[in-house]
């Protein structure tokens, strides 16, 4: 890590007003507030202005960071909520609501507040169907996984149901789920225990090749549904006039 650069609010609040002096509200969230930054971390900037046309995303590096700023307006975050939330992975939300006041004209407390109370109410419940549809998806990359003798296949048929795994637990429990390092943190925020399981079951098959962990735990997160589904299970027919 730059032991010369600004420290992080230092650094946020300098790019605020030297680059948004006139917006109404600015936060700093990310890992650098959670306290979990690493060499390569980054600030992560929400700014509010109203002056903006559409909502739009800059990468750069100043003062020794490396910063990235989400600019939005006052309809731009309803709309980022609204997004975020319906794919289950509430980004946008989550910044707002852990993020560090760098500036504020006395809109910030409305907008976490509505931030809180999406996160607080989760994602929205998925239907049978859609339980159906997952429980398939999942028994097809199994079955993929256990009858392939092609290592370089199965790694990537792996990477498929890691993310389909979590995803599966997490949404059936009405959890937001994760993407890249975020699976594991939804996972451990949720239920830490299953997060353990499902990281020795995938690192044993990384480490040797040993599916059966997998197979274990795709089986265990599918039983309380029906388990595994394959036959009988059908998509769209009936649904065209």
């Amino acid at each position: 890590m730059n032991r010369n650069r600004l420290q992080p609010v230092e650094a946020a609040k300098r790019f605020i007003t030297e680059h948004f002096a006139d917006c109404q509200a600015a936060l700093l969230a990310g890992s650098v507030i959670r306290g979990e930054e690493t060499a390569t971390s980054d600030l992560d900037i929400v700014v509010f202005d109203e002056k903006i046309e559409s909502a739009y995303r800059e990468s750069l590096i100043e003062y020794g960071w490396p910063i990235e700023v989400f600019v939005h307006n006052f309809t731009s975050y309803k709309v980022f909520f609204k997004e975020d939330c319906e794919r289950a992975r509430p980004s946008l939300p989550r910044m707002v609501s852990e993020g560090i006041i760098l500036f504020d004209s006395g809109v910030v407390s409305l907008i976490k507040e509505e931030a809180n109370e999406l996160l607080k109410k989760g994602p929205e419940v998925w239907s049978i169907k859609t339980i159906e549809m997952k429980r398939y998806m999942i028994t097809d990359a199994l079955d993929d996984l256990i009858g392939s003798t092609n290592r370089a296949e199965e790694i990537f048929i792996a990477n498929t149901l890691a993310d389909a795994i979590h995803e599966f637990f997490l949404r059936t429990n009405v959890q937001w789920i994760g993407a890249s390092k975020w699976i594991m943190r939804a996972l451990n925020q949720f239920d830490k225990n299953f997060a353990r399981t499902f990281v020795q079951a995938f690192d044993a098959f990384y480490k040797t090749g040993n599916k059966d962990a997998i197979i274990d735990l795709a089986d265990e997160v599918l039983k309380p549904y029906g388990g595994r589904l394959f036959e009988g299970y059908s998509m769209g027919k009936g649904d065209r006039i």
